[in-house]
């Protein structure tokens, strides 16, 4: 896995590339919460590169999502391919995490 992060004036966009899995999930979460400490808190997940997740990339997500909120901002997720997709419906993530058809429609989401 590989994590690219740019720093936009509405949002930092970190853009995961590869597979989220038990081996990824704490180095992901390492590199968000890293970014939120620095308080970058809206943080637009690009998830374009991103085939699978495990539920241990799932618990990484909400760890960085409620630390976002408590800051005053907010993790969305854009470009989701449909098996990730799948899984966060299955697992409710939906109905607590805003997504985005793309990466500018994620960070402009904060502009508003």
């Amino acid at each position: 896995m590989e994590i690219q992060v740019e720093y936009r004036e509405a949002a930092t966009v970190v853009r995961i590339v590869g597979n989220v899995d038990g081996l990824t999930a704490e180095t992901l979460l390492a590199e968000l919460q890293a970014r939120v400490g620095e308080g970058h808190v809206r943080l637009v997940g690009d998830l374009s590169e991103v085939e699978y997740t495990s539920s241990a990339g799932l618990r990484a997500l909400l760890s960085v999502l409620r630390d976002a909120r408590r800051g005053g901002g907010d993790l969305r997720l854009a470009a989701v391919h449909p098996p990730v997709l799948k899984i966060l419906e299955l697992s409710g993530f939906t109905t607590i995490l805003k997504l985005y058809d793309d990466v500018d429609g994620a960070v402009a989401s904060f502009a508003n």
